[in-house]
């Protein structure tokens, strides 16, 4: 007998029950309507859909309570409050969005604050907001009430002197578009038009503009060093080191002597090197290996000693807590730690006696690890290799050491292998790297790509962090074959895929042909590898990369182990880096404290300790970024009017970017500059479409650009369609560009005619007014 059709009516009746029940069996809760879809057991996004508009409708017949944040309940909500505390997330309108604190737990909304109601909180601000009764189908809005804690003092911005009235103006998302107001008296010495960072001393309630003082004169805006320390004070990241602490550093002594040596397992008569940058001088790890009797491989993975040498307290360990992360700007590295300690003292130099911490492992000639210890050693590096050196002896078979290194890349390719068959994820991204001249302007670009000599390191890297990982998280210290909870540690972790962003992600590159669901017996991160392998080489290849990397969580320090999907393990951990990262420090002194018989540690103080690592990992990395979009604009200030081939890197309601494809710069085309039709953002196909002629510009198209302009104040080029006709934009910036190079002349000129000793053409015209009247006749 065939089954009978549940009719939409049947249907909606029978979800509308279960609802009720849901909330009737949680009297006193309320819950979003995600929440709810997961308590009635559906899954899919269509069922959520239908969830929500059922909620809305069973609110609007009084039947349930929407509450805030968009949640809803049946009964009391044992006096939820309209106020909540979240962090601001400022945008570049002025308006901004609230980040509450229970989205940690509950997946609240973000809550929709205009400008005018923000009242005078600031981007990563901690506010009290008062969220207003919810409209259907809309953002939830409120109102900022109280300004819990401000995220920053420091503001940096370029100063703007108009008769004799002067602003600190800065990015609105610094400061909401809120010019920082300064008095004469706090202008410190700041000049117009220069880069100046400044704190504001008191906002009046009824002033739209906060009162400030500059605290510190960056220099002349456009000058490579005034501008990488603005990009650093942006960012709330220092720019030098305290003397007082580079000068406590420099007293610290090697400490290698034949007592400490005595503690330690001594590994200076193992074949040692290291492979790094060609310009790197922090060395924190070295590799080690030996054939053993058994006919097995000993392989040390052995990372220099930092906290040897940096106690807890201290005012250098102070510094790098603060700092958490060593910054990496396009042209300069600055450094967690003192370059006492990080180029030299704990830097792995060749032929030099280092103390180190070591992971080794035995392995057989397939890479399976047989055993492994963990150990404070010495080491002495035998060679200093370059990653162009190591790759070079892999390619060809020859140079030093060749049996050592080409060893261990056999064995680092089967590590490779067997992590990638056990699910994690390949993501290899080109990085783009400057040519820089001695005044720091770039003169070319190049790309940093990943080899066998980078994979090899990798690999044992990877190996070392897991094993610590897994030593203390799956308790192994643990000798009385009795349960317990393991101690307190710091873990690496990387959360599982956002499932509503995979599923737009599958949606999208369905369109290319591609499969992206899981299919049968397969999880998302194979699938995600099938995709990644079947798009290399392919003009998408980039743009699928880039999309797949959006759907993945972002990896954190926490002390709550949920293991790392990208890489696939059940532990993890960054022990190998401790000269730059703060956590491999941490994780140091935490796994030697338990070897030692330590007890466990306070988890709240070092998951806090977390939080401010990951934290200041963000602002380093977005620092990074900024620092290269600055160079990507200068590189083409001189190009302007020029064609290039691109990408379209992505489509928004405000217009279209693209990245060119010879040097990666990506640039916005703005929907005003599309003048050959009236266009609209069509979300739903990841394209900019043209209401008339049908003209689309789509996701990962291809497209030929026309650069307009090129602004270095605020990082932003500008693209035209290479077939477009010249904008106005393009008029005023030619008319710019024309009058610059006037001036430069006039000013060449100038200087020209002062070194031959010819007076300026100022003080002829005033000599021929004396002698000839104003008239230009001759005086009598």
């Amino acid at each position: 007998m065939a089954k009978r059709k549940t009719d939409p009516e049947e249907k909606k009746q029978k979800l509308t029950s279960q609802i009720m029940k849901a909330l009737t069996d949680n009297i006193g809760k309320a819950f979003n309507y995600k929440q709810v879809t997961e308590l009635i057991g559906l899954k899919s996004k269509k069922d959520r859909e239908a969830v929500q508009d059922t909620l809305f409708e069973l609110a609007a017949n009084k039947l349930i309570t929407e509450g805030n944040a968009g949640k809803f309940s049946v009964g009391s909500t044992n006096g939820e409050s309209s106020h909540q505390e979240g962090i601001v997330d400022m945008t570049r309108s002025g308006a901004a969005y609230i980040i509450l604190d229970s989205k940690k737990d509950n997946d609240d909304p973000d809550i929709f604050v205009s400008q005018n109601n923000l009242h005078t909180a600031l981007h990563g601000d901690r506010v009290k907001v008062l969220i207003y009764a919810r409209k259907r189908g809309r953002q939830p809005e409120g109102e900022v009430v109280e300004v819990l804690e401000r995220k920053r003092e420091r503001f940096v911005g370029t100063v703007q002197i108009v008769r004799d009235i002067a602003f600190l103006v800065c990015d609105p998302k610094q400061t909401g578009g809120h010019d920082i107001y300064i008095p004469s008296d706090g202008l410190c010495g700041a000049k117009d038009g220069q880069k100046a960072v400044a704190k504001i001393t008191s906002w009046p309630a009824k002033s739209k503009n906060p009162i400030g003082e500059i605290v510190e004169v960056l220099g002349n805006a456009g000058e490579n060093q005034t501008e990488m320390h603005a990009i650093l004070a942006e960012y709330d990241l220092p720019y030098g080191y305290p003397e007082d602490v580079a000068l406590l550093a420099e007293k610290i002594e090697p400490g290698i002597t034949p007592s400490e040596i005595a503690k330690r397992l001594d590994m200076r008569d193992v074949v040692t090197f290291t492979i790094d940058p060609t310009d790197a001088k922090d060395f924190d790890d070295a590799l080690s290996i030996r054939r053993l009797p058994n006919k097995n491989w000993e392989v040390g993975v052995h990372i220099a000693d930092v906290t040897h040498y940096v106690t807890p307290g201290t005012p250098i360990d102070e510094e790098g807590y603060k700092r958490a992360t060593s910054v990496y700007l396009v042209d300069r590295v600055v450094p967690m730690l003192p370059e006492r300690l990080s180029n030299f003292l704990c830097s792995l130099r060749q032929d030099e006696e280092k103390l180190t911490c070591s992971v080794i492992f035995e392995m057989d000639d397939e890479a399976n690890i047989k055993s492994s210890r963990i150990a404070r050693t010495v080491i002495k590096s035998n060679r200093r290799f370059t990653y162009d050196e190591a790759q070079a002896i892999i390619e060809t078979g020859e140079g030093d050491f060749k049996e050592e290194v080409l060893q261990l890349d056999s064995l680092a390719k089967k590590l490779r292998k067997r992590r990638f068959d056990e699910g994690a994820i390949s993501f290899e991204r080109v990085e783009v790297r400057f040519n820089i001249d001695e005044q720091g302007k770039p003169t070319g670009v190049y790309f940093k790509e990943s080899k066998d000599a980078n994979h090899l390191v990798e690999e044992f890297m990877l190996a070392a962090n897991r094993k610590v990982a897994q030593f203390i998280g799956a308790d192994e210290l643990n000798t009385t074959g009795r349960k317990r909870t393991p101690k307190t540690f710091v873990y690496r972790v990387h959360d599982v895929p956002n499932e509503e962003k995979y599923s737009k992600f599958a949606q999208f590159v369905a369109r290319f042909g591609y499969e992206a669901n899981p299919q049968k017996g397969e999880e998302i991160n194979n699938a995600v590898n099938r995709i990644l392998a079947q798009v290399k080489g392919k003009g998408e290849q980039e743009l699928v990369e880039t999309l797949a990397i959006r759907t993945m969580a972002k990896a954190k320090y926490t002390t709550h182990n949920i293991g790392h999907y990208g890489l696939a393990f059940d532990y993890y951990t960054h022990f190998t880096s401790p000269i730059r990262r703060y956590p491999d420090m941490m994780v140091h002194r935490l796994l030697f404290s338990y070897l030692d018989g330590g007890r466990s540690a306070n988890v709240e103080k070092y998951e806090e300790m977390c939080e401010h690592c990951s934290d200041q990992e963000i602002m380093a990395a977005e620092a990074e970024r900024s620092s290269i979009k600055y160079k990507q604009v200068e590189f083409l200030m001189d190009k302007i009017g020029e064609e290039f081939d691109a990408t379209i890197s992505g489509v928004t309601e405000w217009g279209v970017y693209a990245e060119i494809i010879e040097n990666k710069c990506e640039g916005m085309i703005s929907m005003r500059d599309l003048t050959d039709d009236s266009y609209y953002f069509d979300e739903d196909n990841y394209c900019v479409r043209g209401q008339n002629t049908g003209r689309k510009f789509q996701l990962g198209d291809p497209i030929r650009i026309r650069i307009a302009a090129a602004n270095l104040e605020k990082k932003q080029l500008d693209y035209v369609p290479a077939d477009m006709p010249v904008t106005d934009r393009e008029r005023q910036t030619a008319r710019s560009k024309e009058n610059k190079i006037a001036r430069a002349a006039e000013e060449v000129s100038r200087r020209k005619q002062k070194a031959n000793g010819i007076p300026p053409k100022k003080v002829l015209k005033n000599a021929a007014k004396k002698k000839h009247g104003k008239n230009g006749k001759k005086r009598r």
